[in-house]
């Protein structure tokens, strides 16, 4: 019963969170379809799906979430958990850098629809995730963008194959950090009238308004234990929780070694205590 209520929840009347928290999508997931989550129990899969159609921001809370779907925070504590343990779902925070170029740690919920493991999470905190080789949907991106701008510009209306061989181009933006915005403002602004090749227009201005390519910086990003908030390094949070959520003993540490100091003041406080022994001993 939970479950058909919750698949009748609207994603689109979820709050969001302040700006730049909330959830993020982790990068190269495989396109969404009718089998995704299905490995997962009913109650988790339910969840799950609900989650994957929040936009990226959303609030994904535990207290949020308990206001918009039919579960209480102890159950859905539980389900996020499990689907940590499946590989959906890691939780941490990213050092950020803002237009001041100021930095701040601020806290990430990271959720990916393609069910990650350990070694996949720890390679993402490292900024080194290798590319997926399944295969991708036809319809790239940068292809919808360049079939999408006749409405913006009817001038630059553009043929299936026109969209195919141009997109490519697009492609290398969206590689140097631009949004969709920037490369139609490129495309759109100052057209002259009138536009005699849309297609040859347009590929001279994404060949002449490239934009340079950033210097690669590797993220600052700390998984924490879902239970707890510890933060640790990936391989000590296998499924997202520490070794002493997990109920695991943590093996005693060597004690720390005595500086040469220390060593000579404990010797002569030896030295002495058994000399007074021997002078006790003596008088009696």
């Amino acid at each position: 019963m939970a479950e058909s209520q919750l698949s009748a929840a609207s994603p689109s009347a979820h709050p969001m969170a302040n700006p730049g928290y909330g959830k993020r999508s982790a990068p190269d997931q495989l396109p969404r379809s009718d089998h995704d989550f299905t490995a997962l129990p009913p109650r988790e899969a339910a969840i799950a799906a609900y989650l994957d159609r929040l936009p990226d921001g959303a609030d994904i809370s535990v207290k949020t979430l308990a206001k918009q779907l039919p579960y209480g925070q102890c159950a859905l504590g539980t389900a996020l958990n499990r689907l940590q343990e499946a590989g959906h779902l890691r939780r941490g925070r990213e050092c950020v850098t803002a237009d001041d170029g100021s930095s701040r740690w601020i806290t990430r919920s990271w959720w990916s629809r393609t069910a990650r493991d350990d070694d996949w999470w720890a390679a993402f905190t490292r900024g080194d995730v290798p590319r997926s080789t399944q295969q991708r949907p036809t319809r790239s991106r940068a292809h919808i963008l360049l079939a999408a701008l006749g409405r913006t510009a009817p001038a630059l209306s553009l043929s299936q194959a026109d969209c195919a061989t141009l997109a490519p181009l697009v492609t290398d933006w969206f590689e140097r950090g631009a949004s969709e915005d920037d490369v139609v403002r490129a495309l759109t602004a100052g057209l002259p009238t009138p536009v005699h090749h849309p297609a040859a227009l347009v590929r001279n201005r994404l060949t002449s308004k490239l934009p340079p390519r950033p210097t690669p910086r590797p993220p600052l990003r700390v998984l924490e234990c879902a239970n707890c908030g510890t933060p640790g390094r990936p391989e000590s949070l296998p499924g997202g929780r520490c070794s002493a959520c997990r109920g695991e003993r943590t093996p005693a540490q060597p004690p720390a070694p005595l500086s040469a100091p220390t060593v000579h003041d404990r010797a002569a406080q030896i030295r002495a205590a058994m000399s007074q022994r021997r002078r006790e001993k003596a008088s009696t």
